[in-house]
């Protein structure tokens, strides 16, 4: 009856979700890894169960030990070695009663397992005081015959199992686990993997990997043997680089001091704690190792008390302490009660994992991150992964890198991706900085200075300035456009909340800015809207009304009566305003492509922008494609210029860049906009940069982002429809 209520269970959350089940955290759990096969984890997880309870308290009164994945069954079973020995090994000083029990979920078909496949016990204990309620609940939950490595094991006997159905019926069985003390105390959890920290599932999937979803604390079985301490602290480095908290290290005694080095290495960060010699006489049952190994089951069973007590300590404090320490953005403070704090603990691909208390009780709540951390965010969890190795690889490698005259890998491979991708068939040059309104405050010094040469006011042989005094320079960009939160940024954009005197009283809004038209969808049908100030009595039908996106975005509609309104209203506000003022000069254009992101989701008429292009281009004043939002598949396409079918002279890219997880920002430009920065004078350069431009660690991420999205061969796994969008319809899922 439990096995098929907790497959139902599995099956569910695994059809809601690939993992959406909340995760207690009233009493303690823990994940056992190993340095690798044969370490003796099981011994671990036997001496730690009898310690817990043998304890004379009622907490914990239940221990609930988990193996997901075993192999060699029914030969080989962990959880049936825990049955059969723990009850053995309490032999507690005061009167106790316990209850054990032993269960196999999902056996594959090649296994013989015994009928009924659940088995129980009982045990009492003589002692003072009234009996203590104790109860010990051992369970496999996928098992193989063959004694080999779950991934062969699974190909073999016919019963490959997915990751997702792995997490499933393991957060089914936690879940379930939370009741097994009846109220009576805590339930101690123990999930114990299979080979070494990075020994493949079933699926190939390495369980570091294929756990990281639960982000467990950990207890790592170190190895004693010769050799151990490489293999340790290789397991050890390995669980830190996938965001585990290692709460002890525990390892055999061989002979060879590998403890002591692993104590003064690891400079107290975590317990270490040694275990006698295991004996070798495999007639030996354990009991006299197992009582000479008490206390130091003992010491391990403090360490991950004071561990989660800590832990929870932590989480419980972190919602008045942010209140009353940190400064968020776009946040009024005295909006945001203390209890609506939300509590990131970790993150894993789309989720977050936060910390909620939900009727006196704390659990980890996996989290969907709808905003996608203000549009940063878009790799997966393997990603995620590859990224942090990534990051970790160029950190350890270079440190930091003060750019100027220097060149290292990272920067230069991440610039080739951006120029064959983004930049392809037009840019020529990479200008990185840190954020999207820094990228766009460089963006704007380069069109100027372009503008500038071209139009007389800078003189080309010495870049010398003419009539500075009488000269300004402005922007030409669309009401409703935000541009980034800098000063400079601001002024390159139309009154709005975020330029009002409160936030900015320096604001004067140095640019002309044009009402565009938009486009949006009723009864499935696309329809433009125009804005007042562009007449509209000669559109036809036709015009300003489309049956698909598609039709929208077709290069035919510039040759249409709107492509005409549009160049005529175009025109006539920059005649306007250039009669108007004989020492302002609309030096350059700035619009997000498409969809203008923090103005309220937008979608601009193609046309018109195309058509504001053109007429620039015309005009001779430079064009900047803001992509810090639309850039890198956010609308489908790597660059929104493919979809407006016109190139610009700078382009800004942040944001998806490094999948979200580093900042970075690129400022992308011609060759002709770069040579009017170059002269034998460094006054004529651009005096433009942070301490950490280029830095290595956030290049490499976007190597490694921009490849992986850009490339499905990358990972076979990678759901890359889902991450590419390549049908111009899916515009609106993100209006």
């Amino acid at each position: 009856m439990l096995r098929r209520l907790l497959l139902r269970q599995a099956r569910r959350r695994h059809c809601s979700s690939s993992f959406s089940s909340a995760l207690p955290l009233s009493s303690p759990t823990f994940a056992v890894f190993g340095a690798n096969t044969g370490v003796g984890k099981t011994l671990v997880s036997a001496g730690l169960a009898a310690s817990l309870l043998r304890s004379h308290a009622a907490s914990p009164s239940a221990v609930l030990y988990l193996k997901p994945l075993q192999t060699g069954f029914p030969a080989d079973s962990d959880a049936g070695f825990l049955y059969r020995r723990v009850p053995a090994l309490v032999r507690p000083s005061h009167a106790a009663h316990l209850v054990a029990s032993i269960d196999t979920l999902s056996p594959a078909p090649s296994v013989e397992t015994p009928s009924p496949s659940r088995e129980e016990a009982a045990f009492s204990y003589d002692g003072e005081g009234k009996a203590a309620r104790k109860l010990l609940a051992c369970r496999t939950l996928y098992a193989w015959r063959e004694a080999v490595s779950p991934h062969l094991a699974a190909e073999r006997e016919g019963m490959t199992v997915e990751d997702a159905h792995v997490r499933s019926l393991l957060a089914a069985c936690l879940a379930e686990g939370e009741n097994l003390g009846k109220g009576e105390g805590d339930v101690w959890k123990l999930v114990e993997t299979a080979g070494g920290v990075a020994s493949p599932g079933p699926s190939g999937t390495l369980q570091c990997d294929l756990y990281r979803h639960f982000r467990l604390p950990t207890i790592l079985v170190g190895d004693g043997c010769l050799g151990g301490i490489s293999g340790t602290l290789s397991a050890y480095e390995t669980l830190l680089l996938r965001g585990y908290d290692v709460s002890a290290v525990i390892l055999e005694d061989c002979g060879l001091s590998n403890d002591k080095f692993l104590l003064s290495y690891l400079r107290n960060r975590v317990p270490v704690l040694v275990l006698p010699p295991i004996p070798e006489d495999s007639s030996d049952d354990l009991t006299d190792w197992f009582s000479e190994s008490s206390s130091v089951f003992g010491l391990l069973e403090d360490a991950l008390r004071s561990f989660h007590l800590k832990r929870i300590q932590r989480l419980n404090s972190m919602q008045r302490k942010t209140k009353d320490l940190l400064w968020w953005p776009f946040t009024q403070h005295n909006l945001v009660p203390v209890d609506c704090v939300t509590v990131i603990d970790s993150r894993c691909g789309e989720s977050f994992s936060a910390y909620k208390v939900k009727d006196n009780k704390m659990m980890m709540i996996p989290q969907f991150d709808a905003c996608a951390s203000w549009w940063t965010q878009g790799p997966d969890s393997k990603l995620q992964i590859e990224l942090a190795r990534d990051m970790g690889y160029a950190a350890a490698r270079y440190g930091h890198v003060m750019f100027p005259e220097n060149a290292h890998e990272p920067a230069l491979r991440c610039a080739e991706l951006l120029l064959g991708g983004i930049g392809k068939d037009w840019a020529s040059r990479v200008y990185y900085s840190d954020n999207g309104s820094t990228a766009i405050e460089i963006a704007l010094k380069m069109a100027f200075r372009k503008f500038s040469l071209d139009h007389g006011i800078l003189l080309d042989s010495d870049k010398s300035i003419t009539n500075e005094r009488n000269i300004q320079l402005k922007v030409l960009a669309l009401k409703g456009s935000y541009h980034g939160d800098t000063l400079g940024a601001m002024e390159a954009q139309a009154p709005s909340a975020y330029t009002s005197f409160l936030q900015q009283p320096w604001y004067s809004g140095r640019g002309l800015f044009l009402d565009p038209p938009t486009v949006f969808i009723r009864n499935g049908t696309c329809a433009l809207s125009l804005p007042p100030s562009i007449q509209n009595c000669h559109l036809s039908p036709g015009d300003k009304c489309f049956p698909s996106l598609a039709e929208v975005f077709c290069n035919s509609r510039d040759s249409s009566a709107a492509a005409d309104l549009y160049s005529t209203y175009i025109s006539q506000q920059l005649s306007e305003y250039s009669v108007s003022s004989n020492t302002e000069h609309i030096a350059a254009l700035i619009i997000e492509p498409v969809i203008q992101g923090a103005g309220g989701m937008h979608m601009i008429d193609p046309l018109f922008q195309r058509v504001l292009v053109h007429e620039c281009r015309d005009r001779k004043i430079p064009v900047i494609f803001d992509e810090v939002f639309t850039g890198f598949w956010r609308l489908g396409v790597e660059s929104a210029s493919e979809l407006l079918g016109c190139l610009p002279d700078v382009a800004c890219y942040a944001k998806l860049m490094t999948g979200g997880i580093v900042p970075l920002a690129a400022t992308v430009t011609t060759e002709a906009v770069f040579e009017a920065f170059k002269s034998d004078s460094k006054l004529t350069a651009l005096l433009h940069g942070h301490s950490y431009t280029a830095h290595a660690m956030g290049c490499s991420a976007a190597v490694k982002a921009i490849q992986w999205f850009r490339d499905p061969s990358t990972n076979s796994n990678l759901d890359f429809d889902r991450m590419k969008l390549k049908e111009v319809d899916v515009l609106w899922a993100y209006i």
